[in-house]
């Protein structure tokens, strides 16, 4: 198969035509091999309009919802991004010129991407998700939905720090953009997305008296 034509076509068909309009992002998109971000035996499928499995369940995130989400994030040269489950993003990230972390909670992930992540400059974290590795980060981006706003992925921006992510119950969802302030945490909706909820992000079950 030839990917490089496969990646253009994507780029062309699913990105492009759905307003994403950053050239830089672009030819980042262009250039990072998004095959080598899934499992072997999917790797035909990293540029269809599919979610393709990576390992233990997690998937990629659809090729026009995480241009659409990087380019909420107006991402420049030089900060500091923390990718939780989503290292795909990570690595178009580190081609722009940030300084990433990727995190994931489940090793099998970097056992099929982290030779991918090493040679784009990524440093890989194996933690729980709600736990973020580190603190002062300018921005913070995931590829897993959550049904609510996690604070603890908030706490790690610094102030003017922005954080995308899709926050979804039921079977739809929304990108959205949070941007931490000194004095509180704004929030705008993007697009519409149903990425997989991210399963140890839900929170357990209250149960009144």
């Amino acid at each position: 198969m030839d990917f490089a034509a496969a990646r253009k076509v994507m780029l062309d068909s699913q990105v492009r035509v759905n307003d994403v309009t950053d050239r830089q992002l672009h030819a980042a998109i262009g250039a990072v091999e998004r095959e080598r971000f899934c499992a072997a035996d999917r790797a035909f499928s990293a540029y269809a309009d599919v979610e393709p499995e990576i390992a233990g369940g997690r998937r990629l995130m659809l090729p026009r919802d995480v241009a659409k989400l990087l380019q909420g994030l107006d991402a420049r040269a030089g900060e500091k991004a923390l990718a939780i489950a989503a290292p795909y993003a990570a690595a178009v990230l580190a081609h722009m010129g940030l300084t990433v972390t990727a995190q994931e909670s489940d090793a099998a992930v970097f056992d099929v991407v982290g030779a991918a992540l090493a040679e784009a400059g990524v440093e890989t974290v194996v933690a729980p998700l709600g736990q973020p590795h580190g603190e002062g980060y300018d921005l913070i981006i995931s590829e897993g939905a959550v049904i609510e706003r996690p604070e603890s992925w908030i706490a790690a921006l610094r102030p003017g720090g922005r954080l995308a992510v899709v926050e979804r119950e039921g079977a739809s969802g929304t990108a959205v953009l949070y941007v931490r302030g000194r004095e509180g945490v704004s929030r705008r909706e993007l697009f519409d997305a149903a990425p997989d909820l991210l399963a140890e992000m839900v929170p357990a079950p209250a149960f009144a008296l």
